[in-house]
């Protein structure tokens, strides 16, 4: 059996847990820069859409009493760790699906007990972490999530756990499911299958095998069969990454060479941070640089920069980075946004030697020097010299809320009398 659970509006929760004055309030979270809302509770669905720019809904917000927060990733990241570490106490198969959902599966507990199995970890998640949870079970990863579907859509009833334990259970929940709510069915696909009278996931279980393999390729073929109840759909390995960006929006337009330097150094030494984690080396990188969309005088340019050998060091792939930008740096523009993204990743293990030209050997060791130091401090203390050694990223967050549970200096506080 698989089971999914499934934080409920977790960025509104992950700011209720250290403000419950807040439960029941509207509450929406903005993107990076405070651009656009990308959370929403369920008091303010009906008004605010996703993806809506904060400053045309300015005037909405203050109507309605919105709670409006600025992403707080380091608190959210944490809340979610939190989350799995004690779910992978009640599995020992879990798939981390993304932030705020994981399936897990449950092989070894009888059908009985199923149900009151995982009500336990809801329970337990909500008093460890203070985040509620729903929960659906079924004997295939699709089914659990329409299973999970049903959890949230009738929670009170429910108390957010659904299981689907029989032919009858399944029957009834697909018939329940509009097309265009299942797992891997997108709205291009939906469309098509209403227009075949296809209205219901019940109704795409009764198409036959060749029609949906030929319409729908192989994919749309095992998503039939997995929602028919054959566990076609299995746990997913997880692969590294082929490309690593850093990319950012800079909080005022610069025009200078130097202040755009520090920031594509900065931006290739984290790029290459990342690699290492994943014990990778790369071949090329992809700088670029752009004004606002909005300037009356626009630029948008990016060079590719291929490295003479395979490498995860930041000095390299810094010095690399700022060769490329050498080359695109233009004066007279007021530039908004840059990035570099590593490309033609391969795993360090795979290195290959040149006889004529490769990697200082004392690169791995100092960059094994420096990683280490510098995860043990909230901010790195160690950088790359051509970065600005007091200076930390900054972006638009006026609605920010305090890091409760990553800085010791924003801890909260309880006043005793």
């Amino acid at each position: 059996m698989y089971g999914i659970l499934d934080c409920n509006s977790f960025y509104s929760s992950c700011e209720r847990v250290f403000r419950p004055n807040l439960i029941g309030k509207p509450i929406v979270v903005l993107s990076n820069n405070d651009g656009c809302v990308i959370a929403r509770s369920s008091e303010v669905k009906n008004v605010v859409p996703m993806g809506a720019e904060a400053y045309k809904y300015e005037s909405i917000f203050k109507k309605h009493e919105i709670n409006v927060f600025s992403s707080n990733y380091s608190l959210y990241g944490d809340l979610s760790s939190r989350v799995m570490s004690i779910l992978s106490k009640f599995s020992d198969d879990i798939e981390i699906y993304s932030i705020d959902e994981a399936f897990f599966k449950l092989d070894t507990i009888n059908l009985n007990e199923i149900e009151k199995y995982v009500l336990n970890i809801k329970k337990t998640i909500e008093k460890y972490v203070g985040i509620p949870v729903s929960i659906g079970v079924a004997p295939t990863k699709s089914l659990a999530k329409v299973a999970n579907k049903i959890a949230k859509k009738y929670f009170e009833k429910t108390q957010g756990v659904y299981a689907i334990l029989n032919e009858e259970k399944r029957i009834k929940a697909l018939k329940w499911t509009k097309v265009e709510n299942i797992w891997g069915i997108g709205r291009r696909i939906s469309k098509k299958l209403k227009l075949q009278q296809i209205y219901t996931a019940y109704d795409f279980t009764l198409l036959s095998d060749e029609y949906v393999r030929n319409k729908f390729s192989v994919v749309g073929l095992r998503l039939k069969q997995d929602l028919m109840g054959q566990p076609i759909i299995g746990f997913e390995i997880v692969k590294d990454k082929k490309n690593i960006a850093t990319t950012r929006t800079f909080e005022k337009a610069l025009k200078e060479y130097e202040p755009i330097q520090e920031r594509i150094a900065t931006f290739a030494n984290a790029c290459a941070e990342k690699l290492r984690k994943q014990h990778s080396e790369c071949t090329c990188l992809y700088i670029f640089l752009k004004t606002s969309k909005y300037a009356v005088i626009q630029r948008s340019v990016g060079v590719i920069m291929h490295l003479p050998y395979a490498t995860n060091s930041s000095i390299t792939i810094c010095k690399y980075a700022i060769k490329g930008l050498y080359q695109l740096f233009e004066k007279g523009y007021n530039y908004k946004k840059a990035g570099v993204i590593i490309m033609g990743i391969k795993p360090e293990v795979q290195h290959q030697f040149s006889i004529f030209e490769d990697e200082n050997p004392k690169h791995k060791l100092l960059m094994k020097v420096i990683d280490s130091v510098n995860m043990k401090y909230a901010k790195p203390k160690i950088k790359i010299a051509n970065q600005d050694l007091d200076k930390t990223w900054k972006m638009k967050q006026d609605h920010l809320s305090p890091r409760y549970t990553t800085a010791i200096d924003e801890i909260i506080e309880i006043k005793c009398y």
